[in-house]
């Protein structure tokens, strides 16, 4: 296992060595290729934005209330159960739903909306569905669905769309397209402007987060019933999409609910104790709860939601415009995973300060998931942040491992050698003393040895000691020691020695231009010399280097003390001579 681990990391040290930082760009490519592949194919960051959505929407802080001016009368189970005794299991005479109709309308609501799709004629009671009939044609705010089918039984249809009153058409529709739907039954409910779809389409999860607003064929706009009615109301605008992203209102239930059996026992009895004005100027929306009658829907709210509330929800979003606009779509999702993945690729080719880049890199992303969260909650708009943060928390992931992974290899490979058949390494040492009136500390130290990191083309290992460690070592006061390993036969030690004598001339400017406090002086040597691939020795070798080029370096200092000693005391003599 150790000589897998050995030759692993022998390995990974030449790889890198040929890699060096091109990695990052190569590793980025291949993530703009899966970016891109998941766009059209797979869908991956779209189920995350979906689930970041849900999250977000249902935990919201600052949400809008629903309009008090929405009123659903339920067919509730307690209705199915009370109304069976008298009128059986649902469907009801529709005299019972005109009856009710006919009593609402005495109070003047804005509008009555039918949840309830009026397909077929009830064949056993005839007068009924004529007593219905004549009440919703004397109505002129009664409202009604028009449940559009799969468009792939258009052909097969006979409905064309001019035969629905109030239809928009293009000056070059089709005049005699058809389109496969199941429109009301009773002719009194085909009136300009009072027919719409109420259909509800899940994305590929299942879950209903968004609403289509129209329906556009062959030069035909076939509107939904919430914009119909708000339309009747004076109170749409064109700008709203086709496809409405749903600003919920809350949980199930958050409208005003009363019970269909109640509101008609109440409305028919002889002495009514429910309010006479309880549905003046209310929007009124005749629908179902009830489980049996399966219009239950998986919504970004709950798992169960109730059918006629996502249409209230609807309505209520296009009478206020205030439905959630969102940035979405297949070209923002590519271009800000790209942004993002790329400029975390250029922070680790060029580079820079890791601690530094960690904590705003972190900052960063969960910044972005704050902003979008202030924005659902403050703006009314969904940013879309949620996959492209994925895609770049992964890379950053994988190219810290690797930038960890090369670390790992080159401090063995600063034991073993270049490769696991060196007999000798060859080590250039460069003991840099930084002698400044403080201490600089860690932080400074980390942007001396970050500028030395930048200077160096060819690879180095480079370590710190601050004055401020305890005990001995903080006798050496703040000093880098930078070093290059080759084996002997490698072109690599033209490029460390052409690196060595580039870093001697530029070194002092790079400190100045740090600004850094008590205007340090920097005194550096140079030491080169052999270690041979014995396991046995390797530490003392390495010991023994590192205290000949600290004492080559104190030498030199202490030479030059002499010298200027020396200069200086002849300098005396001579003026002493001259007197």
């Amino acid at each position: 296992m150790l000589k897998l681990k050995l030759m692993l990391g022998f390995w990974l040290a030449s790889l890198t060595r040929k890699l060096k930082n091109n990695f990052y760009l190569y590793l980025a490519l291949l993530f703009s290729v899966v970016i891109l592949l998941d766009a059209a194919v797979f869908h991956v960051g779209q189920n995350m934005r979906d689930k970041a959505f849900d999250l977000m929407v249902k935990n919201r802080i600052l949400k809008p209330a629903a309009d008090q001016s929405i009123v659903i009368i339920d067919i509730n189970e307690a209705s199915l159960d009370a109304m069976a005794k008298e009128y059986g299991r649902w469907p009801w005479p529709r005299q019972v739903i005109g009856e009710l109709v006919e009593n609402i309308q005495q109070q003047r609501p804005k509008a009555i909306v039918f949840d309830i799709v009026f397909s077929d004629a009830d064949v056993y009671n005839p007068d009924s569905d004529s007593y219905f009939n004549d009440v919703i044609s004397e109505c002129q705010h009664c409202f009604f669905p028009l449940l559009r089918l799969d468009a792939s039984q258009d052909s097969q249809s006979q409905l064309k769309y001019a035969q629905i009153p109030g239809l928009v058409a293009a000056t070059d529709a089709d005049k005699q397209a058809t389109f496969a739907a199941i429109p009301p039954y009773f002719k009194g409910a085909w009136k300009p402007g009072r027919l719409g779809t109420h259909n509800v389409y899940p994305d590929n999860d299942g879950v209903v987060r968004q609403y289509r607003m129209r329906h556009q064929d062959r030069g035909w706009t076939l509107p939904a019933l919430p914009l119909v009615v708000a339309n009747a109301q004076g109170e749409i605008s064109h700008n709203t999409p086709d496809e409405m992203l749903l600003n919920w209102r809350g949980k199930p239930f958050t409208y005003a609910y009363v019970s269909f059996s109640d509101v008609y026992r109440d409305l028919t009895s002889a002495q009514p104790k429910r309010g006479k004005d309880e549905f003046k100027d209310k929007t009124v929306i005749i629908g179902s709860t009830a489980p049996a009658l399966f219009d239950i829907k998986p919504t970004a709210m709950d798992k169960q939601f109730p059918g006629v509330e996502i249409l209230a929800t609807a309505l209520d979003n296009s009478l206020h415009q205030d439905y959630l606009k969102v940035w979405r779509g297949k070209l923002p999702y590519i271009l800000l995973s790209f942004l993002l993945v790329w400029l975390t690729t250029l922070a680790f080719y060029f580079k820079i300060d890791r601690d530094r880049f960690n904590g705003v890199f972190t900052g960063s992303q969960i910044g972005l998931l704050v902003l979008s969260y202030l924005a659902i909650n403050l703006f009314h708009t969904y940013l879309d942040l949620a996959a492209p943060i994925f895609w770049a928390v992964a890379y950053f992931g994988v190219a810290k491992i690797y930038a960890l992974a090369t670390d790992r290899a080159l401090q063995r490979w600063l034991a073993f050698g270049l490769t696991s058949s060196s007999n000798e390494l060859e080590v250039l040492l460069m003991p840099i003393a930084i002698e400044s009136q403080e201490t600089l500390g860690d932080a400074a130290m980390k942007r001396i040895r970050r500028e030395i990191e930048q200077a160096c083309r060819a690879p180095t290992q480079i370590d710190i000691l601050t004055g401020t460690q305890s005990g001995i070592w903080g006798l050496f006061g703040d000093m880098v020691m930078v070093s290059w390993q080759y084996a002997p036969e490698a072109t690599y030690r033209e490029a460390a020695q052409q690196d060595a004598q580039q870093l001697s001339a530029q070194l002092q400017a790079l400190i100045n231009q740090l600004s850094l406090p008590g205007q340090p002086v920097v005194r550096y040597g140079s030491h080169q010399g052999k270690i041979a691939n014995n396991a046995s020795q390797l530490a003392a070798q390495w010991r023994i280097l590192f205290a000949q080029a600290m004492i080559q370096l104190e030498m030199a200092a202490l030479s030059h003390s002499d010298l200027s000693s020396d200069q200086s005391t002849t300098h005396n003599n001579n003026q002493e001579n001259k007197a």
